[in-house]
């Protein structure tokens, strides 16, 4: 599916009012470490309307919520949650035929409530994925991955789990239990871990323990090779897994995602998938094939969350230097006025296909992390003209990770754990008015 977007035009003239705009918050996105952290007590988040089980919830006319220029955290949460939330907790893709919910989709939103300290939209994002996608009890299966319409019904479109998605359901729990101080969700939580470590943990010959994208369907019949989705291991992420569950084998995987990246990413940029090739000789082990036996060689969707997850590690952090050295075949393309890259060949770094605005979105903490502040200037320009226009699910959900990152709405420490701030009330002129007249940044 393509996702074009047209190019805004460039201006270098230093009295254009945007572009002074734009400069002066360029102090805020200068790096993603040192923020405080400073809880926030009253959820911004507006109730979506009343909807049953399987049915669409209207998209919200208010313009704030629904077509604000605003880039800002608390905007775009309102915006995702009146487009994408349904008011029984389902988070629905409307541009996919089948109306689908995926485990992403709902874990992702299960994080973005923590983050707007949205208790009662996550509880109810918890409830409907807990009934809906792991058949009422997280501890006797992982949420099935995909669930919508199906010639004429609703329910399980394919009950193959996907290990980001319980990554993130797991992550979400613990975190929710320490800062809200709900015991039973860390319970839970260590519930989940037990079947992730079970079922989708493998010891791979040659390159020991790797966490699979799901149970079923990614290694060979002959055991020779397996498939793996540098995007599925946030070292953030493990890391706050290994802090809540220090005996699992948490800190290991993180630490085998990072050599992943080094080994699989020709020219700086990272592939979707690749895949394990075992050697015929024990001794040799095996080889890394980052042209996938099933995906080939390309760049997009997926891999994008490769360059958002090392960005978003703490400053002065070595592995985000060391992963930033890895992937930073992404810049060039950056630093033109063009759209970013949305499908790229890995192996001859080659332009396939025009990218989206939500990966505009992923570039702001990339630059920032990388100091590129004249290219993240042309991304900023570049997403205040797409947010006057609809946007699709997974370009809001890039938005929440990014801009939330940059104005230290979230943020992880060394630890991995999670720090949450207070809407900014802006030191510096906003990118737009309706940030300044926005209830949560007056």
């Amino acid at each position: 599916m393509r996702f074009d977007a047209e190019p805004a035009p460039r201006s270098d003239d230093p009295a254009d009012p945007r572009r002074r705009r734009l400069l002066g918050l360029l102090p805020l996105l200068a790096g993603l470490g040192g923020a405080g952290c400073a809880e926030r007590h009253a959820s911004t988040a507006a109730s979506a309307p009343a909807s049953a089980p399987g049915t669409l919830t209207p998209v919200a006319s208010d313009a704030t919520a629904a077509s604000s220029t605003c880039l800002d955290f608390d905007h775009l949460w309102r915006r995702f949650a009146a487009q994408c939330v349904q008011d029984d907790g389902r988070v629905v893709d409307h541009d996919t035929p089948e109306r689908v919910s995926t485990s992403e989709s709902q874990t992702y939103t299960l994080f973005f409530a923590l983050v707007a300290d949205d208790r009662a939209r996550f509880e109810k994002v918890l409830d409907w994925t807990r009934h809906n996608l792991a058949g009422g009890d997280f501890s006797a299966r992982l949420p099935a991955w995909q669930w919508g319409m199906r010639e004429g019904k609703w329910g399980v479109m394919d009950p193959n789990p996907a290990s980001d998605a319980d990554l993130w359901l797991a992550h979400s729990l613990f975190e929710a239990a320490r800062l809200w101080q709900v015991p039973a969700h860390a319970e839970t939580a260590r519930a989940i871990l037990r079947r992730v470590q079970r079922e989708e943990v493998v010891d791979v010959p040659g390159l020991g323990p790797m966490l699979l994208p799901g149970p079923q369907g990614f290694v060979s019949q002959d055991r020779q090779q397996w498939r793996f989705n540098p995007s599925y291991t946030a070292v953030h992420q493990l890391r706050a897994l290994a802090t809540h569950d220090p005996q699992g084998p948490w800190a290991v995987l993180a630490q085998q995602g990072v050599k992943m990246i080094q080994a699989v990413c020709p020219n700086g940029l990272a592939p979707d998938w690749v895949t394990w090739q075992r050697s015929a000789s024990a001794a040799e082990g095996g080889r890394w094939l980052t042209h996938d036996t099933e995906k080939g060689d390309v760049g997009s969707y997926d891999a994008i969350r490769c360059y958002l997850w090392a960005a978003v590690l703490p400053a002065g952090d070595p592995v985000r230097a060391t992963l930033l050295r890895a992937l930073g075949g992404l810049q060039p393309w950056l630093q033109a006025d063009g759209p970013p890259p949305g499908r790229l060949s890995t192996q001859n770094a080659t332009f396939i296909e025009a990218g989206p605005p939500g990966f505009d979105a992923v570039a702001l903490p990339y630059l920032a992390a990388l100091g590129d502040r004249a290219a993240l200037g042309r991304r900023l320009a570049r997403l205040q003209t797409a947010l006057a226009q609809p946007l699709r699910y997974y370009d809001l959900v890039l938005m929440l990770f990014a801009v939330g990152a940059l104005q230290g709405r979230w943020q992880c420490g060394p630890d991995g754990l999670l720090t949450r701030r207070a809407p900014a009330r802006y030191p510096t002129a906003p990118l737009d008015s309706t940030c300044r007249n926005s209830p949560t940044s007056a």
